[in-house]
């Protein structure tokens, strides 16, 4: 039975999970999840990767209260709180060194036999060459956003109250992103 090696393994991670965090529930590479605290208030959590840009994590966030505002038959929604958060991992690469090497190399002479032994005389000589190359060791760092929202629906706007549309704002933010 052949066994995957772990370097191809990370590499796979790695190239699959290269990108900003898309719009999805969480998942191994970020999204959002939400709770609903009372009829009308949601709590709404978008953590990103460390690709994500912390504008990003805000506005999925905020797409998220729109959805759950229109799923739940409300129109507009005002934000109680807000907290917006980043982690930061980092890895390092270790650092290596090649050396490549080339030469050649002479030798001549001469071998004198007779009947009690023998004998050689000559020249030898040799010339090499070799080039090291070193890569020192790299420190990547990433930086993961997070943002979350309480937020309260409404069936219409209330007056001396700051609201999003919420139908209005999907429809805005998906366009952005290009979501469907």
């Amino acid at each position: 039975m052949k066994t995957t090696n772990p370097i191809f393994a990370l590499v796979a991670v790695l190239v699959l999970s290269g990108c900003a965090t898309g719009y999805q529930s969480n998942g191994f590479t970020g999204g959002y999840s939400d709770t609903q605290l009372a009829p009308d208030v949601y709590r709404i959590v978008f953590r990103g990767n460390g690709y994500t840009a912390p504008e990003r994590a805000q506005d999925f966030a905020l797409l998220r209260a729109s959805e759950l505002t229109l799923q739940r038959g409300f129109t507009c929604f005002a934000i109680i709180d807000e907290r917006n958060s980043t982690s930061t991992s980092s890895f390092t690469t270790p650092g290596h060194a090649d050396t490549t090497a080339y030469g050649s190399g002479y030798s001549s002479g001469n071998i004198y036999l007779n009947p009690y032994g023998g004998s050689y005389s000559g020249t030898s000589s040799a010339y090499m060459n070799a080039h090291t190359t070193y890569t020192p060791p790299q420190t990547y760092v990433f930086y993961k956003p997070q943002t979350g929202i309480m937020v309260r629906a409404f069936q219409t706007k209330p007056d001396g109250i700051f609201t999003f549309d919420a139908a209005f704002l999907q429809e805005s933010l998906k366009q952005k992103y290009r979501i469907k």
